[in-house]
């Protein structure tokens, strides 16, 4: 599983990238803070309902969550499903909300 700081992603979605970003974390944590990153909380990936995602095995996938710690826990159970190249944001939303604010 690869990484990715919170510098890097910012500085790729502030040069445009079209980037496929996924927030693993519940609703509620969606509806407070995001980045942009498309909700898909963690429980859904763990029971194998990726049916939403199946389009994005063959390409990059950014995986976050507050910490780093569900985002990791995505990354590896996708590379299981098959997908090719997963990367997790290291330290999540608290690292984000602390380099960048809200």
């Amino acid at each position: 599983m690869k990484t990715i700081t919170a510098e890097e992603l910012k500085a790729r979605i502030d040069a445009g990238e079209q980037l496929n970003i996924v927030d693993v974390r519940e609703p509620h944590e969606h509806a407070d803070f995001n980045i942009g990153g498309t909700l898909y909380p963690l429980g859904r990936i763990l029971s194998m309902d990726v049916d939403e995602l199946e389009s994005l095995k063959d390409q990059e996938v950014i995986f976050y969550c507050r910490s780093g710690n569900r985002s990791g826990q995505a990354c590896m159970f996708a590379e299981t499903m098959g997908f090719t190249n997963v990367i997790n944001l290291t330290g999540g939303m608290l690292n984000w909300r602390e380099k960048f604010g809200v």
